[in-house]
């Protein structure tokens, strides 16, 4: 049985091997590329982006929707991203209708052609997010998705499948966490130059 300090070296190493693959694969990085383009379009036209997630990703959803309406690094106009959160609808949707759809409904309830969703699930088979991604295809929305092992169901609907390397939900999450921050700051920067 390996001590602690042989458990925290093996998990550190873990972490900095998925790195280390994510950095140098040329499509994942384009992938993030185009999560940026497609951000930074978004939210020139006049759309929104919402973000949706179970667990740790829904907590990862929560934290992009509030570096837009917030800051990141840079003080500016707060930008319309909204993590679909509300545990008052999450508990009424799974009351009355499953706990499938509580996504899918927040998606016909605001969303419009043109907006962006974001379904981040490490396994890419979260049915609540499948159901979410398939309205938001049908209302001309954008799908990215974050997702990891070999990308699941969710996949196939995405325009942006961001599918990273990592064997446990842990080490995937660690790598979602970065994306988000990485296309902040480059959304950032494009949409606002001269604060940088």
């Amino acid at each position: 049985m390996p001590t602690t300090s042989e458990s925290i070296q093996n998990s550190l190493r873990e972490a900095q091997e998925a790195l280390s693959t994510f950095s140098s694969d040329k499509d994942l990085l384009a992938k993030v590329d185009q999560f940026v383009e497609l951000l930074t379009a978004t939210f020139n036209s006049g759309h929104k982006v919402y973000s949706a997630g179970n667990g740790g990703s829904h907590c990862d959803a929560m934290h992009f929707a509030e570096e837009w309406t917030g800051r990141y690094r840079k003080d500016r106009r707060p930008l319309p991203a909204i993590a679909f959160a509300d545990p008052s609808h999450i508990s009424c949707v799974s009351n009355d209708y499953g706990f499938e759809h509580i996504f899918e409904r927040m998606v016909e309830a605001f969303g419009s052609p043109g907006d962006v969703f974001l379904g981040i699930t490490t396994s890419g088979n979260s049915q609540n997010i499948i159901l979410a991604a398939e309205a938001a295809k049908k209302k001309g929305m954008k799908v990215v998705g974050l997702l990891g092992k070999d990308g699941g169901k969710v996949k196939s609907l995405c325009d942006i499948p961001i599918i990273v390397p990592g064997k446990t939900t842990d080490r995937i999450q660690e790598l979602h966490i970065k994306i988000i921050h990485i296309a902040i700051e480059c959304t950032e920067r494009k949409l606002f130059p001269e604060l940088y």
